[in-house]
């Protein structure tokens, strides 16, 4: 199996996949980041159910339409 990139490739920061994995490596990369105090108030159960959330959420927009080369090929 030969690894390759999708046709339209560059437009991949507009995706929203590719978004929200970007928003729960964010969430998670602050929460490591903030001081102990900081995180005494933020349930770290929340923390974890906006990243599942923002993950799943990411999971069904890669089957959005979301314009770009796939937009302009017939639905198979």
């Amino acid at each position: 199996m030969k690894l390759q990139l999708v046709e339209d490739w560059r437009r991949g920061r507009r995706w929203i996949s590719v978004n929200c994995m970007a928003a729960v490596a964010a969430i998670q990369g602050t929460w490591m980041l903030m001081p102990d105090d900081l995180k005494a108030g933020i349930p770290s159960s929340w923390v974890s159910g906006v990243s599942v959330a923002t993950l799943v959420l990411g999971a069904l927009g890669r089957f959005i339409k979301q314009g770009g080369a796939d937009a302009d090929k017939p639905a198979e």
